[in-house]
């Protein structure tokens, strides 16, 4: 088979955040070097236009014109790279199609939807086809989920160093986080409450912890979910529900499965917001969950979903400058204890806002990581999760490159 001309391309350079991404891999990899890389979209002017916006080093940067329901176009677009990174959603009303022509052809992917009942279609319906073609599928390449897959991943890896053993129990805590999400995200968010207001089938799924796992069996353990404010001693500091809780969570389960119970058969995870000690972190808790609690109810409902995508939540394509980006960050605590009680606790911070920056830059050394530094000979087709693709190689690149950071604090 004949090397395709490109390592990568991104599908949907025109959006917000694959404006972001598009020039934070020119910063990174210039045009015309090393990376031989490409931008795709359904129109050339917007295409066109987004190259002149990057500036005299992007004028050789190769145009691919694909829709994303045009299953002959995606194919053309495959057959010229080694891996695709998408940022074009709400995946479940526009990604299915790719991912279809990806695990067809053999095509590496990867993407940073956060959209539960979406990924298990694709496991579903293209696994045996990954599997065959060799394609490698990696959903949430973003900041759902990768500081939680790779944050347990690095606890788990110094747990087993340590003490010769996983932590059974691992919670993860966002101590602080400056920056909003994106319009893409929310219009995702609310896409699937809108499709489990409407389909017991996915309201059950989205339920399920182990939603995206493959066949368990019998005897797992129950997964705590905080919905309400709690006390958690761990982080000397009342919780309340973190609305990235209900992908993150799955993503960890999956990974722990595809590993073969690396962090143990009765491993324990959950997810959470620190609002502080004493009678105001109690308040800003049980607030966090009174607010969650009420946009996810107007979300269902069609009427206030509507006056919401209207008047209220950002839309796709919107976001902060860059100044604003710039300013944002976050602080996430991950708290292990292994089955004879031994802790471990680690830190991992972003040094821009979780939904646009730190995101794009997450996707962009993701998306590399597949396209050279995993070789189809070290992983095989299928469906797989951000640390069990890509581990620490990708570890070692957003340390290095994407400003993340993974201090062990015992």
């Amino acid at each position: 088979m004949n090397e395709p001309h490109y390592h990568l391309v991104v599908f949907g350079a025109t959006s917000f955040v694959g404006q972001i991404l598009v020039r934070y891999l020119l910063e990174r990899h210039g045009a015309g070097g090393t990376l031989r890389w490409a931008l795709a979209g359904r129109s050339r002017d917007k295409l066109e236009s987004v190259r002149r916006t990057l500036g005299s080093g992007a004028e050789t940067l190769p145009l691919i014109v694909a829709d994303a329901a045009d299953e002959t176009a995606l194919r053309v677009l495959c057959a010229q790279t080694r891996a695709v990174v998408s940022t074009v959603g709400p995946y479940a009303l526009y990604g299915s199609p790719l991912v279809k022509v990806c695990a067809e052809t053999g095509t590496d992917y990867c993407d940073l939807t956060g959209e539960v009942q979406w990924i298990a279609r694709m496991i579903a319906a293209h696994q045996d086809e990954a599997r065959r073609s060799g394609a490698r599928i990696v959903h949430c390449c973003g900041f759902d989920s990768v500081p939680s897959d790779l944050g347990v991943h690095v606890l788990q890896r110094e747990a087993r160093r340590r003490y010769g053993a996983p932590c059974a129990r691992v919670k993860l805590r966002i101590k602080a986080a400056r920056g909003g999400f994106s319009g893409g995200t929310v219009a995702s968010l609310m896409n699937a409450v809108r499709e489990a207001a409407a389909d017991p089938a996915v309201r059950k799924l989205m339920g399920n912890p182990y939603a995206l796992c493959p066949d368990l069996g019998a005897g797992r353990p129950r997964q705590p979910d905080v919905k309400f404010a709690e006390y958690d001693a761990d982080a000397g500091s009342w919780i309340g529900p973190f609305i990235m809780a209900a992908i993150n969570t799955r993503i960890v389960h999956r990974t722990n499965a595809l590993s073969g119970d690396a962090y143990g058969r009765d491993f324990v995870y959950d997810e959470a917001m620190m609002t502080g000690p004493g009678p105001l972190g109690a308040a800003a808790a049980a607030g966090i969950g009174l607010a969650l609690g009420g946009f996810i109810t107007a979300v269902a409902l069609p009427p206030t979903r509507w006056l919401l995508s209207r008047f209220v939540v950002p839309k796709p394509g919107e976001g902060p400058s860059p100044e604003e980006q710039a300013r944002g960050f976050y602080d996430i605590r991950l708290f292990g204890t292994t089955a004879d009680g031994r802790k471990l606790r680690l830190k991992l911070t972003g040094d821009r806002d979780p939904g646009y920056g730190s995101t794009a830059k997450m996707l962009g050394e993701a998306a590399v990581c597949l396209a050279l530094d995993v070789p189809k000979s070290a992983l095989a087709g299928g469906f797989w999760t951000p640390a069990t693709a890509m581990g620490d190689r990708l570890v070692e690149r957003l340390t290095a490159h994407a400003g993340l950071r993974f201090d062990i604090l015992d």
